[in-house]
């Protein structure tokens, strides 16, 4: 009877063994779960076939079209797993501040006219335009000669984009932008047509080569004077034609309106910039890094840093051959130690490492083709990884249709840096300037503008070995650059240190809107911020970087 007993005490126990283990492993197996969440990337639909050049010509994309279900291309199937915390040479920085943008202060764009303002008059003739420049250097120029037409009561023919410049760009001003919105967009400021009438087409013109920073009174008498013996007025230069102090507000804000509003890309541009940055989205939050090292850069502005001699030699031939870069003999050591050359991309990686992005942050290279390619990549791609572009996150049947168009390459790199986390660009050019003129116009989005001048004495204090890579060199990247960041703040006119025509862009206006004082007309070129209205006040504001 006891033995009976026995063996059904240790079936019993037995039982609860298995019971117990059971429990204990449906327990371990919901507790995997829930502290490791699948990285998997839920799958898209068939890809969307981008239309042609062709086919948008004569069809504009539909509004159903979606481009946010795009499949990226097999190797960005793997997104990297969100950092909370970093630890590094800046000790824990939490994540979110790396990415929040800065105080706006209650700054906002305003650019709708003054109750006062009229509908264009009478046409008193033609103005032809022919844009000069890159990408960016051809937009701000088209709002300006959209705000000369206006002073002269001019027509304006849709502007004519540089099909001669380093670039040999044979785009037309539909191919990247978007003509029929442009002329819609303004039809209440200036009247706006495609061409000029057969009639006048082979007729006489006056070619001028408008003044540099001109004012009201030299377009109302000197330029408009010449409607008494012409038509047809040619701009042979659009850029930086038009100054930004002194105007009345409604030519300020019509200006802010062709840039802002006016000036959309050709649907196709935009289509394909939307894909771009979904894609980069699905790494979680990104930088876009406007890295300025492409060959023409450094050809034109003589910096030699992180080059071989060899190369160095190669880019100062370039120089001297190309017959309309002026400045021959440079010195690139004086040159870099004041500021003036681009970050190259071994100084970069130091400098977002001293600023506290981890290793793990996707980086999207806004930029053409970088001087050396992989040989000078290499020093940032050691230190992050995930460096994308547009050649690197679609197909190149993809990009076909805008390859071999510089000027609608670069629209899709400014597409994605304007919808970027934080957009840092490695030198303050005419792109670096729009794009953050653009993100503050948009409510002051995260740009942070190295201080080109004090890191290379950091950098070369690195070099020679008086300075280590750790928590030292982060903590004074970080507090140099607390300011730096796209927040608004009041416009002192040219920062110290610029030289030259950036000397002269710092003078020209900026303004966004806030109630305030009135205070003086000196500060960056509109195109830098945003140029805009307050209903009690202006309040001007200084660009940073």
């Amino acid at each position: 009877m006891q033995k009976k007993r026995w063996i059904a005490l240790t079936a019993l126990r037995k039982v609860l063994t298995c019971a117990i283990c059971s429990i204990a492993l449906v327990a371990l197996f919901s507790v995997h779960v829930h502290v490791f969440p699948s990285s998997k990337i839920p799958k898209f639909p068939d890809p969307f076939k981008l239309p042609t050049q062709h086919d948008i010509k004569y069809q504009k994309l539909s509004a159903e079209q979606s481009w946010t279900l795009e499949l990226a291309p097999p190797h960005l199937l793997k997104a990297p797993l969100p950092s909370r915390k970093l630890d590094g040479s800046s000790g824990t920085v939490e994540t979110d501040k790396l990415w929040k943008p800065p105080p706006n202060r209650d700054f906002v764009p305003c650019v709708e006219p003054s109750p006062n303002y009229t509908s264009p008059t009478e046409s008193r003739g033609y103005l032809l335009v022919h844009t000069n420049g890159g990408l960016n250097q051809m937009r701000a120029g088209i709002c300006d000669m959209v705000a000369v037409a206006r002073i002269i009561n001019a027509t304006l023919v849709i502007p004519e984009l540089d099909k001669r410049s380093f670039w040999k760009d044979s785009s037309n001003f539909s191919d990247v932008f978007d003509e029929d919105h442009f002329i819609n967009a303004l039809a209440n400021d200036v009247k706006i047509i495609t061409k000029l009438p057969k009639e006048l087409a082979t007729g006489t013109r006056a070619v001028k080569h408008f003044r540099s920073w001109s004012g009201m009174d030299y377009y109302q008498e000197e330029i408009a004077s010449l409607w008494e013996e012409y038509e047809v007025i040619r701009a042979a230069k659009s850029d930086s034609r038009l100054a930004n102090n002194n105007l009345p507000l409604d030519i300020q804000k019509l200006r802010c309106r062709a840039c802002y509003e006016a000036l959309r890309f050709a649907p196709q541009i935009e289509a394909m910039g939307k894909l771009l940055v979904d894609r980069m989205r699905s790494f979680g939050s990104y930088i876009a890094l406007h890295l300025r090292f492409e060959e023409d850069m450094l050809a034109f502005s003589g910096c030699t840093q992180d080059l071989s001699p060899a190369e160095a030699d190669e880019l100062r031939i370039i120089r001297e051959n190309t017959s309309y870069w002026k400045e021959k003999e440079i010195d690139p050591t004086e040159r870099r130690s004041k500021g003036f050359c681009p970050l190259t991309p071994k100084e970069v990686g130091i400098f977002l490492s001293a600023l506290g992005y981890p290793s793990n942050t996707p980086i999207y290279i806004a930029a053409g083709k970088i001087y050396g390619g992989d040989s000078h990549m290499a020093a940032l791609r050691s230190r992050y990884p995930i460096l994308m572009s547009k050649e690197t996150l679609a197909s190149v049947e993809e990009l076909e249709p805008f390859t071999n168009h510089a000027s609608q390459m670069a629209a899709l790199d400014y597409i994605v840096s304007v919808e970027s986390d934080v957009f840092i660009p490695s030198y303050s050019g005419n792109m670096a300037r729009a794009v953050e003129g653009h993100r503050r116009f948009l409510g002051h989005r995260k740009t942070i503008s190295p201080d080109r001048k004090a890191l290379v004495r950091l950098f070369d204090k690195l070099e020679h070995g008086t300075l280590k890579d750790g928590k030292n060199l982060s903590n004074r990247v970080i507090e140099m650059h607390r300011k730096r960041q796209g927040s608004p703040r009041k416009r002192k006119g040219p920062i110290s240190g610029t030289r030259g025509t950036e000397s002269v862009e710092e003078e020209q206006n900026a303004r966004v809107c806030r109630s305030g004082n009135e205070l003086p007309e000196t500060g960056p070129s509109i195109y830098d911020q945003g140029m805009c209205f307050a209903k009690l006040a202006w309040f001007p504001l200084s660009r940073i970087g």
